[in-house]
């Protein structure tokens, strides 16, 4: 792939993400910077945040609304069925468990994902108040 020339958005649509825990949209990355940056556009942010991913320094994470996670080590992530909120699992990434597809399909390459789903804190919480 060819080496794509500096941008400073790129670069500062980079940092939003890596800084963030909350596996951020392009629509919350374009709210972050449009203040600072008015004449940004979402489009912009679109093709960037593709762009960093397509060059394997952002994962491309589709959830209904698809996210981003500057975290490139493999780990499972929690969608909160209520919020949507996302964030990271701290749970090992199981090698073997590739391996064992791998072998069974007879391809290369194998890597999984995996997803849990449920309430988080703050939405347990607000269900359970009466």
């Amino acid at each position: 792939m060819a080496a794509t020339r500096y941008s400073r958005q790129r670069e500062l649509i980079y940092e939003i993400v890596c800084a963030s825990r909350e596996h951020p949209t392009a629509e919350m990355v374009y709210a972050a910077l449009k203040p600072s940056y008015p004449s940004l556009s979402l489009g912009t942010v679109y093709r960037n945040l593709h762009l960093l991913a397509d060059e394997g320094k952002l994962v491309r994470m589709p959830f209904p609304v698809e996210r981003f996670d500057g975290e490139l080590h493999r780990h499972p992530h929690f969608c909160c069925e209520g919020c949507g909120c996302v964030q990271d699992v701290e749970l090992p990434y199981d090698d073997a468990l590739d391996e064992a597809a791998a072998e069974q399909l007879g391809c290369g390459g194998v890597r999984h994902s995996v997803v849990f789903y449920g309430l988080c804190g703050d939405c347990a919480r607000d269900r359970a108040e009466p």
